[in-house]
């Protein structure tokens, strides 16, 4: 779960710095995703406005940290 993502090639429009984030079951995903995820049964989708995934991570904190670092504002969906 170390694939690095560029936000600031992200195209933003209309200034909406909004991205959502919500938990995901590992049992789900394709199987290199499983096979990377190791033994969790949880990952983090990073999503902007239009439910585009931007990033997968390992935790919540994780997730909240990367959005903020590239000057988005992180938002969870229950």
């Amino acid at each position: 779960m170390d694939t690095k993502f560029n936000f600031a090639e992200l195209s933003v429009k209309n200034n909406d710095r909004v991205v959502y984030v919500k938990s995901v079951d590992v049992a789900g995903l394709p199987d290199d995703v499983r096979a990377a995820a190791g033994n969790r049964e949880q990952l983090f989708a990073v999503h902007d406005s239009d439910g585009q995934q931007l990033a997968l991570v390992a935790d919540r904190k994780m997730a909240f940290t990367l959005a903020r670092q590239n000057d988005m504002r992180p938002v969870t969906v229950h």
